[in-house]
């Protein structure tokens, strides 16, 4: 069965932070991992007081999670809205998500797919994937398998698993490439190594179909492919960093 859902983001995640700021984050960030969310609610206020990207952003998750303070949608719609306006990649997916499900904000598709683009293009591998989702299904866009495919394959690349195992699904189905029973097998077989069990099944299923000497070739690729993507060293069919 084919499966092109949306993914969201892990909550209250470490980032990449500008100096200044980043203690009071990293303190605010661990007091949420343990459940002191007076401390963190706090640190989150202060930084994003600040007009921080990071510090609002954090402070979003908060009152989207309903932690440390009365869930509100609304305002977490707007404070990722700030964080966005800053250019600030974890919102623009955030905020695509909430777009994507008509919380906070009223439902708009097409704003959700311009928010996951944003994020994608700055390598935010679970928004190239969200994206890839979004022109699989024709979600906001015109149904582009192509274009899906292009963004998958970025994921995938970062060792994104449900890219990789999506990529799989393209391959075995002819969607936006050229069917190939061998590249299914090869992208379910990365997919199952990152504990994917959907993509198990279908390995399987790939290899009733393949000769021995083809699941051997495909076992290499896929081993081969997964070493580079592990070292950061792969960044496509036919490139590679």
């Amino acid at each position: 069965m084919l499966r092109y859902t949306l993914c969201a983001l892990t909550l209250i995640s470490a980032l990449a932070l500008a100096p200044a700021a980043h203690a009071g984050l990293e303190e605010g960030i661990a007091a949420a991992n343990v459940g002191d969310f007076e401390t963190a609610l706090s640190e989150f206020q202060y930084l994003a007081d600040m007009g921080y990207a990071p510090g609002i952003y954090q402070l979003a998750q908060m009152y989207e999670s309903g932690h440390g303070v009365a869930k509100n949608q609304r305002k977490a719609a707007q404070l990722y809205q700030q964080a966005v306006d800053k250019d600030y990649a974890d919102a623009m997916f955030s905020l695509a998500v909430m777009y994507q499900e008509g919380r906070g904000v009223k439902l708009d598709l097409q704003r959700a797919v311009s928010l996951f683009k944003g994020a994608a293009e700055k390598g935010l591998a679970a928004a190239q994937f969200n994206l890839g989702v979004m022109y699989t299904n024709g979600e906001g866009v015109i149904k582009d398998y192509q274009s899906a495919i292009d963004w998958y394959r970025k994921a995938a690349a970062q060792n994104y698993t449900l890219a990789q195992f999506n990529l799989a699904l393209m391959y075995y189905e002819g969607l936006g490439v050229a069917k190939s029973i061998e590249k299914s097998y090869i992208w379910n077989t990365i997919a199952e190594y990152n504990g994917n069990d959907d993509a198990s099944t279908s390995r399987k299923l790939d290899e009733k179909k393949l000769q021995p000497e083809e699941i051997e070739r495909a076992k290499q690729k896929a081993d081969d492919i997964y070493e580079k993507i592990l070292a950061g060293r792969y960044a496509g069919e036919g490139r590679r960093l």
